[in-house]
């Protein structure tokens, strides 16, 4: 009774993750192109990208750990 939402929850949260994730991987694609775009050396374009890759990577993880399918 109570754990019938369990499944649709489940299915929409995944969905969610995943939209993120593709969110993510666009900002790193971004990130990455702009710091081979820029003329001098910044710590902080770097940074920048270094955030972007760890924060898709982590969603990624996550995924992987609840077992969602990406397509």
């Amino acid at each position: 009774m109570f754990f019938s939402r369990k499944g649709k929850l489940k299915k929409e949260f995944d969905e969610k993750l995943v939209d993120l994730i593709k969110e993510t991987k666009d900002d790193w694609h971004n990130a990455k192109v702009f710091e081979d775009l820029s003329d001098d050396f910044s710590l902080d374009i770097v940074a920048q990208r270094k955030v972007t890759e760890s924060v898709h990577f982590y969603l990624f993880k996550e995924a992987r750990i609840r077992q969602v399918i990406i397509k």
